[in-house]
């Protein structure tokens, strides 16, 4: 069997509307780079015809392999279940929507073999399909991160990007339950390239990606990565020690006029700090304790239902679940 060179992760969540698309640019994409490839869809617990599509057009695209999880465990955890059965020498990650055109991918593999590198970085230098509030909060969210966890986070770098094996056998050994790879990727110290590209439209259907996911993944890179939540806490003590001090002096006024009833001005200073402090306090420590909980439960992030690499040809006719019967599931991590 000839060895796979080059790797294709993409993740999937309900769509089937843009399967004919990606796969009408993505295999003449990679067919013309004249070495032996995979594309590894892993699609991640969809409730439409993701998984049917694909082993449809697997059946004629050889080199097209579906990975389906046995329910929807997010983006980072598909994209995890991908790297881990990924074959290639070299792993490229990449969004099913098409807004990173798949043309890019040559000229990365080509930058990391010319310049020697193992991780090239696909960096949007033009964003100008995204919406106003995309941009600014995507700006936003690099600038902090940037500022948290160091200046070797590119800009504008998402998880369009080229690995080698060597990085995603590290990946695969790392013990992270909740990976975010745009940070956990520079944080090893690999040598590292970027390759800029245009940022295009959704070929078609809607966003998997709204607001309530991107802030609990801008949340998920600052705990994973960083103290700074628990420093904030301390500042927030600090800020309110200082209002309560001013406000000491308001309630020394105000009970000095007369104005109030005995015992209201010790009680408003003390619910004042406590409440405000305290439980803001606590609330970010539990959050920490919380992910410590996680961790020593070692519980597999996600549950790998088929593999059509490793599945016998009766197996690939998805049930009325959507789940190909006649599998052996495997739990990873």
């Amino acid at each position: 069997m000839q060895s796979i060179v080059l790797s294709v992760v993409v993740p999937m969540y309900n769509e089937e509307a843009v399967i004919p698309a990606l796969v009408d640019r993505l295999r003449p994409a990679l067919d013309g780079l004249g070495v032996a490839y995979e594309v590894v869809a892993v699609d991640d617990g969809s409730a439409d015809r993701t998984a049917e599509l694909v082993l449809s057009r697997g059946a004629e695209w050889h080199e097209l392999r579906l990975v389906q999880l046995r329910r929807n465990s997010g983006h980072q955890a598909a994209l995890t279940a991908g790297l881990h059965r990924a074959r290639g020498q070299w792993v490229v990650s990449i969004d099913a929507d098409l807004q990173d055109p798949p043309e890019t991918i040559a000229e990365m593999l080509r930058t990391a073999r010319d310049e020697g590198v193992d991780v090239v970085y696909g960096v949007r230098s033009d964003r100008s399909t995204d919406t106003p509030f995309k941009r600014h909060t995507a700006g936003a969210y690099y600038r902090v991160m940037r500022r948290l966890v160091g200046g070797d986070v590119p800009a504008q770098a998402g998880d369009f990007r080229l690995l080698s094996r060597e990085v995603v056998d590290v990946l695969k050994a790392l013990p992270e339950r909740a990976p975010v790879y745009r940070l956990l990727v520079p944080s090893l110290g690999f040598a590292s390239a970027t390759v800029p590209y245009a940022r295009e439209k959704r070929a078609a259907g809607e966003t998997k990606y709204p607001l309530r996911k991107m802030v609990a993944l801008a949340w998920d890179s600052a705990a994973n990565f960083s103290a700074a939540p628990l420093r904030l806490a301390t500042w927030l003590g600090v800020t309110a020690f200082l209002a309560c001090l001013a406000l000491m002096v308001f309630g020394v006024i105000v009970w000095s006029n007369g104005t109030v009833i005995p015992g209201w001005t010790s009680l408003f200073l003390a619910v004042l700090l406590l409440s405000a402090v305290q439980l803001i306090c606590l609330g970010l420590l539990g959050e920490y304790v919380a992910r410590i909980y996680r961790t020593v439960q070692s519980r597999p992030t996600f549950h790998i239902g088929f593999d059509s690499a490793s599945a016998p040809s009766a197996s690939s006719a998805p049930s009325a679940s959507g789940i190909p019967q006649q599998r052996s599931p495997a739990a990873v991590r």
